[in-house]
């Protein structure tokens, strides 16, 4: 079945005005033209999309159905519109990432900024989601390079090392915990705790900690965004365990204290995610190698078991090197 735009925009119009002259008219389309593609339309789909009234028309079930396909189409034009148009001022290609909170915190930015200075031609979109969001968009094609926190729920997906960090723990200055330096997350779990929403990687690792020693977390509050977070556990609202950069950042701007989490599993990882396939856009090959170089997944490996043995936080991966790339993008 072929449907022409010149149709879709027509039934967008009748919906809209509730009207086939009205609609006809915005469309500069003739009366008689516009009823006539309205009844073919109808035909070839076998269903009626409109119910005419003494006062104008109202679209059936099956005409809200389409009207709701003909926008998310017609979005997607402009959006694939508006990409195009760009080539023609200088841009060569778009690279869609997704990323959780903690990797946009922590060490995205300044990486992302580095890589935008060496090609301002590519234009960058970021959105922030969940680790398991991260994976499915990817996965799913809905973006082209994700940053996320293991484990890997996807088997479509290839994965590099790209950081790691130490999460760490917010108490209120005056808390009972506030002088110790340093806690066990058994420590934490007699205070409410203030935690990010449902599906954050770090949220549903506490809760699986918390089951091994048998008890439930008292996760009174749960929000989205780590400054949030900063801003209750100042209220003296509860306690917090949140990625070690932006406690440190929040432990000199509220009126709270930042503590070490001596746990094993609070050094983690940030891996990149890419579709499994044989070959990828030299856009996305080039952001990929940017961000993990490739004497990175050895010394990262050796840093994290380093870490999760010792408590101690790892030594950071080298940085970038320029001009360099990788032909497999696979390292799990």
């Amino acid at each position: 079945m072929r449907l022409d735009l010149t149709t879709l925009h027509l039934v967008l119009a009748i919906e809209r005005t509730r009207s086939i002259t009205a609609g006809a008219k915005s469309e500069h389309l003739a009366l008689a033209a516009a009823s006539k593609r309205l009844a073919d339309l109808e035909l070839r789909l076998g269903v009626k999309l409109f119910e005419r009234r003494a006062r104008g028309v109202e679209p059936t079930e099956a005409g809200r159905a389409l009207v709701r396909h003909i926008r998310t189409l017609q979005a997607s034009l402009h959006a694939m519109e508006s990409e195009v148009v760009e080539f023609a001022r200088g841009i060569k290609g778009h690279l869609r990432i997704v990323a959780n909170g903690g990797a946009i915190a922590e060490c995205l930015p300044a990486d992302l900024a580095a890589f935008s200075n060496r090609h301002p031609q590519i234009r960058i979109s970021l959105e922030d989601l969940t680790s398991a969001e991260v994976q499915a968009a990817v996965a799913e094609g809905r973006a082209d390079v994700g940053i996320f926190t293991p484990p890997v729920l996807d088997n479509r997906l290839d994965t590099r090392a790209y950081r790691f960090a130490r999460l760490s723990v917010l108490v209120p200055k005056g808390h009972p915990l506030a002088d110790l330096g340093t806690v066990r997350f058994a420590d934490m779990l007699d205070y409410d705790l203030i935690g990010l929403h449902a599906g954050a990687a770090a949220q549903e690792l506490m809760r699986e900690q918390a089951a091994l020693v048998g008890k439930t977390l008292k996760a009174r509050l749960q929000v989205r965004g780590f400054d949030a977070i900063a801003q209750l556990v100042e209220a003296g609202l509860g306690v917090a365990v949140l990625p070690q950069g932006p406690a440190e950042r929040f432990a000199q701007v509220f009126a709270v204290e930042q503590l070490s989490l001596q746990e094993a599993w609070a050094a983690r990882e940030y891996r990149v995610a890419v579709p499994r396939q044989q070959s990828l856009p030299a856009v996305v090959q080039r952001f990929v190698d940017a961000l993990c170089p490739p004497q990175a997944a050895a010394a990262a490996a050796a840093a994290l078991a380093a870490a999760q043995a010792g408590f101690q936080t790892p030594e950071p991966l080298p940085a970038p090197s320029k001009g360099r790339r990788r032909s497999s993008t696979s390292d799990s």
